[in-house]
């Protein structure tokens, strides 16, 4: 068959209503499921990370010709889940994805009670000591990426934002990074700021850390929103960005590039966690005796107008020459 003749064919085959064959490779899994955390006990709210994985998940089901439901699973917060939703308890779905969530406590129950046999993976999520395939950020290396562009700006004092001790194990990650650059680069002063992530605790910690360190140049906040919030707390203060305070996020969510001055940030090519997600799922369902796989999509950092060189170190700098 020629190609123009093989045109024609699909083309007549499209307007009498057949749609091509799935091929047998997907038959174990026609009904993807996506579960994306929210916080229990707060309103659902537009998150801008979750909602680019979800396009990325989408545009993936679409092509391979797969059904997809959505909902929402209820976490505490370290990301644990509080309950699953009826999608789950009604066993609906042929696989799973999981994005945003630690589910340590909980897997043994998602994986033989409610979904037996049943491919899951893991989206920016964590079960330790179970074998899911997962589909990960390079959480450490994007943060020491941020951490170090600071540094190479001539900051020393350089605080942290947006994380604690019982951070979900991604922001750990960051956290951990942040605390080893500063160390490999021979600084032994740090400022940290435990805080949830959210913009309104961004705006607040930053308030917190300048009373007590007014010293600190610079700043890492490890997710934009909470970022964005730093941003508007410190020109409320009254501080020149990024002259008299440096900030720098991760994730690159569309906001980081509008806000002004637009955010330095650590990049996510977030909507492929969504696309290769579902790809590790069908891999899975067809293959369901192969090792345990783990992908983790690298980072790259953005420079923008919110970070740039300490001015204050270049007048201390300055001021110590006239001196001697």
């Amino acid at each position: 068959m020629t190609p123009e003749t093989r045109r024609r064919v699909i083309e007549s085959a499209a307007a009498l209503g057949y749609r091509p064959l799935r091929s047998r490779r997907h038959e174990a899994l026609s009904v993807v499921g996506m579960l994306v955390k929210h916080d229990y006990g707060l309103p659902l709210t537009f998150n801008p990370f979750f909602s680019q994985v979800q396009i990325g998940v989408e545009q993936e089901c679409r092509a391979r010709h797969l059904s997809l439901m959505v909902a929402t699973v209820d976490v505490d917060r370290s990301n644990r889940p509080v309950m699953w939703p009826r999608m789950i308890e009604d066993n609906s779905v042929d696989g799973l994805l999981l994005v945003g969530t630690n589910i340590e406590m909980t897997a043994e129950a998602l994986q033989h009670k409610y979904l037996p046999d049943k491919p899951i993976v893991l989206v920016d999520s964590y079960a330790r000591g179970f074998h899911f395939d997962s589909v990960l950020i390079d959480n450490f290396g994007g943060a020491t990426q941020a951490v170090e562009h600071l540094i190479e700006l001539g900051h020393r004092h350089i605080a942290l934002i947006g994380s604690n001790p019982d951070s979900p194990p991604d922001i750990l990650e960051r956290r951990q990074a942040y605390f080893e650059a500063l160390r490999r680069h021979g600084i032994e002063a740090t400022y940290v700021e435990d805080s949830l992530m959210s913009r309104e605790a961004g705006y607040e910690m930053l308030q917190r850390l300048l009373r007590r360190a007014p010293q600190v140049t610079g700043v890492f906040v490890v997710n934009d929103d909470t970022a964005i919030g730093v941003l508007q707390a410190a020109q409320d203060m009254g501080l020149r960005i990024p002259d008299d305070l440096s900030i720098v996020g991760f994730d690159d969510i569309a906001l980081a590039g509008q806000v002004r001055p637009a955010l330095t940030t650590v990049r996510v090519p977030i909507p492929w966690l969504g696309r290769l997600g579902v790809r590790q799922l069908l891999e899975r369902s067809c293959n369901p005796d192969q090792p345990q796989v783990t992908s983790t999509l690298a980072t790259q950092l953005v420079v923008r107008q919110s970070s740039g060189p300490c001015r204050r170190c270049e007048e201390a700098e300055v001021k110590d020459m006239r001196i001697a």
